[in-house]
């Protein structure tokens, strides 16, 4: 029997598909503007904390190059401290990710809620954001010349 109180409707199958999955792609849609909104918030909170901890510690740097710490030396110290603070991060959001996909899982297309592939993508992309956001500190702090820094403060 048809429902009186249903208007009768027609169209073609990838018309009826596409309106059946139209609220689907909306929510797709918003979960992919605020993962982009996040890692946009996680580079800038990574860049802004590396350049405070640059700045805080010009002198230091300057003293460490005027007893002969070369430029890639002073890369490397600023860089292997910001990447250790993002595979904490990683680590910790990983592991909640893993417990919290449960709640997402009927938003999920072709995709286990737990699928290791996705887990390590999503760790790959965060720590090589992470290492562009830490190396323009980094770089800038290599750079800088021994007596200002000695200066400094």
């Amino acid at each position: 029997k048809l429902d009186p109180n249903v208007p009768p409707s027609s169209g073609t199958f990838t018309q009826v598909i596409t309106a059946s999955l139209k609220a689907r792609r909306f929510n797709l849609t918003l979960v992919g503007a605020f993962a982009l909104a996040a890692l946009l918030l996680a580079v800038a909170g990574i860049y802004g904390v590396t350049a405070y901890s640059v700045a805080r510690r010009t002198h230091e740097i300057g003293v460490r190059m005027a007893l002969g710490a070369r430029a890639g030396d002073v890369l490397r110290l600023v860089l292997r401290q910001g990447l250790l603070t993002v595979a904490a991060g990683v680590a910790v959001g990983t592991g909640g990710a893993f417990v919290l996909t449960r709640a997402i899982q009927s938003l999920l297309f072709g995709v286990g809620a737990n699928d290791p592939v996705t887990f390590a993508g999503v760790a790959l992309l965060l720590t090589l954001v992470a290492l562009l956001a830490t190396y323009v500190p980094a770089r800038r702090a290599s750079r800088l010349d021994p007596m200002a820094a000695l200066r400094h403060e």
